[in-house]
């Protein structure tokens, strides 16, 4: 098993090594245009690595066009994406942080416009798109129903991340997390709610993991030996006949061996009806099992807003990282501010090293 770890203390995964356990959750910008970061990504982004985070996971990528949630998404599906997404990782790099990039499809949730003035459905004759899933089940009376992916739609898909995976490495991320949670494409073929299929991928665990298993197995195959390799899981479905804890330790310990090095744990999004109990770290448990019983590294997210509650996921073995997502919006430099709280040492930039003596 694991040794106990403190949320400063650098972690090396495979050739790369974090500054500490204190990563940056992906979260969606809105405000790319045909898949292409821009320069509010390079501040976004760049901001949080000078705040002191050992890791930036880039917000979810989507492996080709009709994959994206909304038409402003970010996108790495083009060649000439790469040459947009380098300075943003060249920047993070500078800054002492770890640059990763989640890759997504958005399957059946796809389709929609940018939440500013009013999110809505895109009509096809207006800029949106056909969204495609295992089977065709709706996430909800607000959401199309999607077209049934084809066998050739999913070789389609599986190259598209493998294509994907090998621009991330050309554009300088220096981990890859594959998007596997919150009801979007991969998440959806685990699940019996959303995967009704009878072929060799539906029905039995195995067959509904191959989509997600393939896909591990042809980035693994394209990306360097020394790059780290992420899996973000909705770890349950939150309902009582959908994907559950079981299944997901099943599934880590399943990857483990084709060369996921982590699993993000996260939960739900692939049920409209889902009743959770959101309440600070209440995802913290399923990160916490999932390293116990399936012996794979984990990162904790989800309502860990304090440092003092980071820092006792990582000092009790609770997690490997912990990943901060709407309190490094409201505080870019929230990784200083625990170190602080915390009495640890965190190398300030030297332009603002003066604040420190």
């Amino acid at each position: 098993m694991f040794a106990m770890a403190k949320l400063f203390d650098p972690w090396k995964l495979r050739g790369v090594t974090m500054r500490n356990r204190i990563g940056i959750s992906p979260m969606c910008q809105y405000s790319s245009v045909d898949g292409f970061p821009n320069e509010w990504h390079l501040v976004h982004l760049g901001s949080r690595a000078v705040g002191g985070a050992g890791l930036i996971i880039a917000e979810a990528s989507a492996v080709e066009p009709r994959g994206r949630i909304s038409e402003a998404d970010a996108g790495m599906y083009s060649d000439d994406h790469v040459e947009a997404w380098r300075p943003i990782t060249s920047r993070i790099a500078e800054q002492g942080a770890a640059p990763a990039i989640q890759l997504a499809h958005a399957g059946r949730k796809a389709g929609w416009s940018k939440p500013w003035p009013e999110y809505k459905l895109l009509e096809i004759d207006k800029g949106g798109w056909t969204p495609v899933a295992p089977s065709p089940i709706a996430f909800n009376d607000k959401h199309p129903t999607p077209k049934e992916m084809s066998l050739d739609d999913i070789a389609q898909v599986q190259r598209a991340f493998t294509s994907a995976a090998e621009r991330s490495v050309a554009a300088g991320f220096a981990m890859i997390e594959l998007h596997a949670a919150h009801g979007y494409l991969l998440n959806s073929f685990l699940s019996p709610l959303s995967n009704r299929r009878t072929d060799s991928y539906g029905g039995s665990f195995d067959n509904r993991s191959r989509m997600l298993v393939e896909i591990v197995e042809g980035v693994r195959k394209v990306i360097p030996e020394s790059m780290p390799l992420w899996v973000r899981l909705s770890c349950v479905d939150w309902e009582p006949d959908g994907w559950n804890i079981e299944d997901s330790v099943r599934l880590a310990a399943r990857l483990k061996p084709l060369g996921v090095d982590v699993i993000d744990c996260s939960s739900g999004g692939n049920s409209a009806t889902a009743r959770i109990a959101v309440v600070p770290g209440y995802q913290v448990p399923f990160a916490e099992q999932i390293r116990r019983e399936a012996d794979i590294a984990t990162a904790a997210v989800g309502l860990i807003t304090e440092a003092q509650q980071a820092g006792a996921i990582i000092a009790e073995g609770q997690a490997d990282a912990v990943l901060i997502a709407r309190a490094s919006l409201r505080d870019a430099y929230w990784p200083t501010r625990a170190a602080h709280e915390l009495a640890a040492e965190l190398p300030a930039p030297k332009q603002y090293r003066r604040a420190w003596i």
